[in-house]
């Protein structure tokens, strides 16, 4: 097993390749690494560069499609023999000569993730800086997990800490939410960041509503995957309450003789009767999924960190 796994997705980053293994090289003498390309269907000949390249640290995963970047780095981790796992851009913007010293912290001090937080960033402010900062911030504010910069890709984990991730669609932004969903130990520090030379970014201003979207199923996972129906359940008494109160109310002004049909309260009030029965259902079937979910796949709803028996040394437990 080498000591760490370098894991590196590209797509058409053709002019990055070889002075992105110079770099590396340069930057991981002493340690015994390899370096993992994920290929996301490149058309530029980035394939082909990386074999050019390559020695006998490099290793290419070539994916038959562009599957997107979770899932590549997904790939890569699957792919990687490493103790430890960095992941790093194949834009160049991340420097590889930051990685020495993550690692370290992250061992010294027994992390469980080192995360980078790119201090000066070389990114137009507009585009790329302003929708970046209020995501962060909302991300902060709807998890509870305060990591400066999402967005940067640069971080080491433990091996068993990355092999969890379970990575789906766009989630790479939330690797510090899903982290810490595992009981991870997480800490930041700053890292250097350059201006793209080569290639193109894949990145735009409609990138932002995806992270917002993508927000809400991560927000649900980190408070509600284990007690679904503590959400739905809530919404659906409250909305049903609110609507027997509602109704109580237009039958007391019935007995009275008032006309109450076709008003806009007596619509409400069948609106939150209805609609607070159905989220009370959903958090039921919520809940059963959730069960058949952990059950079936024999998963347990915690992880254990290490246990300690008398005067042996601890040992890491699997999730």
């Amino acid at each position: 097993m080498k000591e760490l796994s370098v894991v590196i997705p590209v797509m058409n980053e053709l002019g990055n390749i070889e002075p992105m293994i110079r770099a590396l090289s340069d930057a991981l003498q002493g340690l015994d690494y390899e370096v993992v390309f994920v290929d996301d269907g490149s058309s530029d000949g980035t394939q082909k560069e990386i074999m050019r390249c390559a020695d006998d640290k490099v290793k290419l995963v070539e994916l038959r499609k562009n599957y997107g970047q979770s899932t590549a780095m997904t790939a890569g981790i699957d792919h990687a023999t490493g103790k430890y796992i960095a992941l790093l851009d194949g834009d160049l913007q991340n420097d590889p000569s930051d990685i020495p010293g993550m690692l370290e912290k992250l061992k010294a001090e027994d992390w469980d993730v080192v995360a980078g937080n790119r201090k000066d960033r070389k990114d137009g402010a507009l585009l790329r800086k302003l929708p970046s900062n209020i995501a962060n911030a909302i991300i902060r504010r709807m998890t509870g997990v305060y990591i400066k910069d999402y967005g940067c890709t640069l971080k080491v984990f433990k091996r068993e800490i990355a092999e969890e991730l379970g990575l789906y669609g766009e989630m790479h932004r939330f690797i510090p939410v899903l982290a810490a969903m595992q009981g991870a130990r997480i800490t930041q520090v700053d890292v250097k960041h350059h201006a793209r030379q080569f290639g193109k970014s894949k990145y735009g201003l409609t990138r932002t509503f995806r992270v917002m979207a993508d927000l809400i199923t991560m927000v649900f996972f980190r408070k509600y995957i284990q007690k679904p129906m503590h959400l739905f359940g809530t919404i659906g008494f409250i909305s049903f309450g609110i609507g027997v109160i509602i109704n109580l109310y237009l039958l007391v002004l019935k007995i009275m003789g008032r006309d109450i049909w076709g008003k806009p309260m007596l619509i409400l009030g069948l609106l939150l009767l209805l609609g607070g029965i159905q989220f009370i259902t959903i958090g039921i079937l919520a809940e059963v999924s959730v069960r058949t979910y952990f059950e079936s796949q024999n998963k347990k709803t915690y992880t254990v960190r290490r246990v300690f028996n008398g005067k042996q040394q601890p040992m890491a437990q699997p999730s």
